[in-house]
């Protein structure tokens, strides 16, 4: 069975932050994480605590920022060099910001135009520079003891609020258009694996939950949130135990599918 390597982007906070941890304390994986700003420091950060011998050798971090894509070069020239041999197992694309508008007079082009930067063009020019790096039809089986599945899964964060059948109050404008696109990339990009890849590689979307970090800290009020380790706990969970039936849906952490 062919090992392969893990790439959480963006990991310097919440729950990108919460899923790298996961990986490095709970499978074998090398991980690839990413941070626009000071990866010195995030590699720091995600060890800290850390005591199995080999984690440090099996993270490396790299710079990349989705509204550059100068530097999503780079993060795959720099994937070339430290995995040069080996498929990506599981990615987890993450880019997400968040700028409410509760009436269509709030909107503002300028934000709005930010929101679908980073939240659909975004996962869009990562979907370019990652997809490479994915198993083909001759690629054999992956390491099972990872607790994966044998395929590689290409995995990009929807929000239930991306929608459209679900949408039962409105209001955020750029946040759910944006996210909507998400559905739409990840069944997208679920068929051209198919013809690329055949089952050695799906893609899919997911939806966290509610998750108390700094992204939701606007809206907080008391409600009843995750935490981000139990969103990623969840989350990882799920794609451990999705069969290859799942490809080109979106899941959430309850595993239950968030339909577009």
């Amino acid at each position: 069975m062919a090992p392969g390597f893990a790439i959480v982007t963006p990991a310097s906070r919440g729950i990108g932050f919460a899923l790298a941890r996961r990986l490095l304390e709970h499978t074998p994986l090398p991980v690839i994480a990413t941070s626009r700003r000071n990866p010195t420091e995030l590699h720091r950060q995600l060890l800290s605590g850390l005591d199995k011998p080999t984690t440090e050798t099996r993270l490396k971090v790299f710079q990349a920022d989705v509204t550059d894509e100068s530097t999503l070069q780079a993060l795959a020239e720099s994937i070339k060099q430290t995995h040069p041999k080996t498929p990506l197992q599981l990615a987890l694309t993450l880019p997400g910001i968040l700028h409410v508008e509760k009436s269509p007079t709030q909107i503002s082009a300028e934000l709005a135009l930010e929101s679908l930067k980073v939240n659909t063009l975004g996962p869009m020019l990562l979907m370019k520079y990652l997809v490479p790096f994915l198993p083909n039809r001759s690629t054999p089986p992956l390491d099972s003891e990872t607790r994966l599945p044998s395929h590689a899964i290409y995995a990009m964060m929807a929000a239930r609020v991306g929608s459209v059948s679900d949408n039962r109050m409105g209001g955020w404008y750029s946040y759910r258009a944006s996210k909507a696109g998400v559905f739409q990339l990840a069944k997208t990009l679920d068929l051209y694996l198919q013809g690329r890849c055949g089952d050695r590689a799906v893609s899919l979307a997911m939806h966290p939950g509610t998750v108390r970090t700094d992204f939701t800290k606007g809206y907080q009020d008391g409600r009843d949130m995750l935490s981000a380790e139990e969103s990623a706990e969840r989350l990882f969970g799920v794609l451990c135990h999705l069969g290859i039936e799942g490809r080109g849906r979106c899941w959430d952490w309850k595993g239950e599918e968030v339909f577009p």
